[in-house]
């Protein structure tokens, strides 16, 4: 299996040093692979490096056929209903800023610079998790290395996003951590954490705009 490189990225050293092995592992895999191959970029397809304004990091595709569109969190907009966490996430946007999408595609937060990254890109259809440790995370790392070059939001839910916080270097980010939104976690302190208002007003305060959640 080849995968299309994403131009604007194609410089991480992820790209040479570990996507062929995992395009080894992939092109060996019996099941089913999600999301399909041409959106496994997705996220970084969607937006370049300059563009990134906020980065929330989530952990891997959704393994139900159907569902993965190749931005975390995010699914195809005819899915109902949402997944548990995508579901979390809207009720939080709804007591935050009293908007909700009306679908669970999150490409319009995406075209407003928002990178919505998995730490791995790929799962075997029904196995949460099953290529979690095929390398992927070597891109999550160089990515946050290199978006740390300039002020952004950083959003990590949960222990698995956070494990990521020593790739995010210097101190004039917006950095917010709090459990993660799935079921098992979003009443610990998910819910009422106010991440979406609370990136606005960062940045606004730093001159930009809001991000419009609304938007799908």
């Amino acid at each position: 299996m080849s995968l299309a490189v994403p131009p604007a990225w194609a410089h991480l050293p992820f790209f040479t040093d570990h996507l062929p092995r995992i395009e080894t592992a992939l092109a060996a895999e019996t099941r089913p692979v999600l999301p399909p191959p041409e959106v496994t970029f997705a996220a970084l397809d969607a937006v370049r490096p300059a563009d990134v304004r906020v980065v929330i990091l989530g952990q891997d595709p959704y393994p139900t056929a159907g569902h993965a569109n190749g931005l975390a969190f995010s699914v195809a907009p005819d899915v109902r209903p949402l997944p548990r966490s995508l579901s979390n996430i809207y009720k939080e946007l709804e007591a935050d800023l009293g908007v909700r999408p009306e679908n669970g595609d999150l490409s319009g937060w995406a075209a407003q610079g928002v990178l919505l990254l998995n730490t791995a890109l790929s799962v075997p259809q029904g196995a949460a998790g099953g290529h979690a440790r095929l390398g992927w995370r070597h891109l999550a790392e160089d990515v946050l290395r290199e978006l740390s070059q300039s002020p952004r939001a950083f959003v990590l839910w949960g222990g698995h996003a956070q494990g990521f916080r020593p790739f995010i270097s210097g101190d004039a980010h917006l950095i917010l951590s709090s459990p993660h939104p799935s079921p098992l976690s979003a009443r610990r302190g998910f819910f009422g954490s106010r991440p979406f208002s609370r990136v606005n007003d960062w940045l606004t305060a730093g001159g930009g705009r809001e991000i419009n959640w609304m938007r799908t």
